[in-house]
């Protein structure tokens, strides 16, 4: 069992976060899909949990507007390519 100290305002540990960043990833891309405000965005668990990785470890995650950003971009090209 992990200290207290180790679990984020989620509940999870690091490493639970970590193991399914790329499904946190994966939700946020749908909901940019979908055409949620980014409002509605950051009410999400999704949103919350990418947040949690990028405060504990910032050199290693990106903030999530960032990859918001990146998503959108990458979403935009692929309707035009």
């Amino acid at each position: 069992m992990s200290s207290p100290a180790a679990r984020g305002s989620t509940g999870l540990t690091i490493g639970e976060l970590e193991a399914n960043y790329s499904l946190y990833c994966k939700a946020l891309r749908r909901l940019l899909q979908e055409g949620r405000s980014r409002t509605a965005i950051q009410r999400t668990v999704c949103w919350e949990r990418l947040s949690q990785l990028h405060l504990c470890l910032p050199g290693r995650y990106r903030d999530p507007a960032y990859l918001c950003a990146v998503l959108k971009r990458d979403l935009a090209s692929t309707e035009l390519g």
